[in-house]
């Protein structure tokens, strides 16, 4: 390993204990030898995306945090329900590390000539425990960045590409020839607004502010459904027909608003009926639920037909079984794309120690549309 290398970093751990607190805390660890296969990532940036706040924050009430400790080395502790401890029986006591993807450099490699070829390049990965200073990882888990991009345009080349590739791809493999997607305005949302305009792929948008509806517009979304508009059923329907999508990603998962797309899709179809079916359509509507902004249980009016489902979608379980074909094509254009299709915006930056203060973490928590953090482990407090 390179000799002008650190003996340990920092990293951040999240740790459920027994007496029902949360404990989020940084750790000096050992700067991992690349296996070799591996490399070593000097991680330079890594966002906060909802999905990494499951293991992060673990159902805590936030509203109870305490920050104790100093500037450079903060501990939060908060409180956990007595359901949510019992739901996370099998992490207790075991401080874990957390963050799905990053960016950063090769700075040491094991011997294969793959994680040699890598050392000094820019790499984003998707290795898990990326709130860290280093990161071990399989040489071929880096996705290597074009020359000229930086580790922040690399930050988030993952989850949201690769989530907002994935429906596509879904799409085409179930037979659906349009989509709709909720919380429409997030930085996937955007990706997926691109995509669907450059593949011609006709895209529904469900959004809940007027500021979001405008800003899709921008980009050249045709078909963008206010929520919180008195119009909302009306042009959702419309837009349905207009479209004539048969599939749903949705982001919020709690409330009615996946039975809403539903029971538009059913009255989309009946319009182009030619006859009477007491059993409604016979055009398949699916939603997927891919997030969780509403914790809140999933409300279904059956009031379209029997031609329907709701499930769950995940991209480790789609990329499990895509095949190697598709992943390497999927990849390979997140990579020529990183700076334009699959750009990630920030609204704010934090070192590992700044993302345990409470101005941080109180927003982070929010996961509002269009406010996204960029964890920066190599900056100071």
């Amino acid at each position: 390993m390179a000799a002008n290398l650190p003996d340990h970093a920092l990293e951040l751990r999240s740790l459920v204990t027994a007496r029902g607190t949360l404990e989020l805390s940084l750790h000096d660890v050992p700067v991992p030898s690349p296996a070799a296969n591996e490399v070593l990532v000097r991680v330079e940036a890594s966002p906060i995306n909802p999905s990494d706040l499951g293991v992060l924050i673990a159902g805590a009430d936030m509203s109870t945090a305490t920050v104790t400790g100093g500037p450079e080395r903060p501990v939060v502790t908060a409180t956990l329900g007595k359901a949510a401890l019992e739901a996370l029986s099998t992490r207790v006591d075991k401080p874990l590390p957390v963050g799905n993807e990053g960016a950063g450099t090769v700075v040491a490699a094991g011997s294969s000539s793959a994680g040699q070829a890598l050392i000094g390049r820019k790499v984003g990965i998707a290795g898990g425990g990326m709130y860290t200073q280093y990161r071990a990882v399989d040489a071929s888990a880096c996705l290597a960045l074009p020359e000229g991009t930086t580790a922040k345009d690399g930050a988030s080349s993952f989850v949201n590409p690769l989530t907002a590739l994935g429906m596509l791809e879904t799409m085409r493999r179930e037979g659906h020839s349009a989509l709709v997607h909720t919380a429409a305005a997030s930085n996937l949302g955007q990706m997926l607004v691109k995509l669907c305009l450059a593949d011609a792929v006709p895209l529904v948008n469900i959004v809940r502010k007027p500021d979001q509806e405008q800003l899709l517009r921008s980009l050249g979304a045709v078909h963008v459904c206010n929520s919180s508009s008195p119009s909302f059923s009306t042009d959702l329907v419309e837009a349905l027909k207009a479209t004539s999508a048969t599939l749903a990603f949705d982001a919020t998962g709690g409330g009615a608003l996946a039975s809403q797309i539903l029971s538009g899709m059913e009255e989309a179809a009946s319009a182009a009926a030619t006859e009477y079916s007491r059993y409604g359509s016979t055009v398949h509507k699916q939603v997927y639920i891919y997030g969780g902004l509403d914790t809140g249980p999933t409300i279904l009016d059956r009031n379209f037909g029997m031609a329907w489902g709701v499930g769950g979608w995940l991209l480790t379980p789609f990329l499990q079984n895509a095949g190697a074909e598709a992943i390497g094509r999927l990849r390979a254009r997140v990579a020529a794309e990183l700076t334009t299709t699959f750009a990630s915006t920030y609204t704010r930056e934090v070192s590992l120690a700044g993302m345990l203060m409470p101005d941080a973490f109180h927003a982070y928590v929010k996961r509002a549309t269009g406010e996204k953090f960029l964890v920066t482990p190599q900056a100071h407090p």
